[in-house]
C-alpha cells in the first residue's frame, strides 16, 4: 500500500512540476516559433508530450483509482474522492477544452487560439496544483 501511495505522490508532483513548466515556459515560446513553421512543430510537440506526461497521467489515475477503491485506513477516504474530482476535471479539461486548441493550432496557427490555450491551461495548473498540495497534506498528515 505505501508503494502505491507514494507512487501516486511521486506521479502527482512530478505532473505538478510538468504543467507549470508548460504554462510559465513551455506553452508561451509556442508565440516564438513562427507562423510558418508553427503547425510541424505543434504536430510533434502533440506526439512527443504525451509520451512523458501520459505515462505520469497513466499512473496517477491508476493508483488514484486504486486509493479511492481501497482507501489505507490512516488516510480518511475524502481526500482520495476529492483528489480524483480534481483529476476527472484535468482530464476532461484537457479533453474537451485544450485538445480541440491544440487541433485547431496544429491545422493552422491563430495567435487568437494560442492565447486561448495558454488561458484555458490554467485550470489544469490549478487543479494540478490543489491536487499535489492535497497528496502532500495527506502524506504529512497521515502516512509518515
Amino acid at each position: 500500500m505505501r508503494f502505491i501511495i507514494l507512487s501516486h505522490f511521486c506521479a502527482t508532483w512530478a505532473l505538478v512540476g510538468l504543467i507549470w513548466v508548460l504554462q510559465i515556459v513551455y506553452l508561451p515560446l509556442f508565440a516564438k516559433v513562427g507562423k510558418d513553421d508553427f503547425s510541424a512543430y505543434e504536430a510533434n510537440h502533440s506526439v512527443l508530450l504525451p509520451q512523458v506526461m501520459g505515462t505520469l497521467m497513466m499512473i496517477e489515475l491508476l493508483t488514484g483509482a486504486f486509493l479511492l477503491i481501497f482507501p489505507p485506513g490512516w488516510i480518511p477516504s475524502w481526500v482520495f474522492a476529492l483528489g480524483m474530482a480534481l483529476l476527472a476535471l484535468i482530464w476532461a479539461w484537457g479533453l474537451l477544452v485544450q485538445a480541440p486548441l491544440q487541433k485547431r493550432l496544429a491545422r493552422r496557427f491563430d495567435p487568437r487560439d494560442l492565447s486561448l490555450l495558454i488561458q484555458a491551461n490554467w485550470v489544469r495548473t490549478f487543479a494540478w496544483s490543489a491536487r499535489g498540495l492535497l497528496v502532500a497534506w495527506a502524506m504529512l498528515r497521515y502516512a509518515l
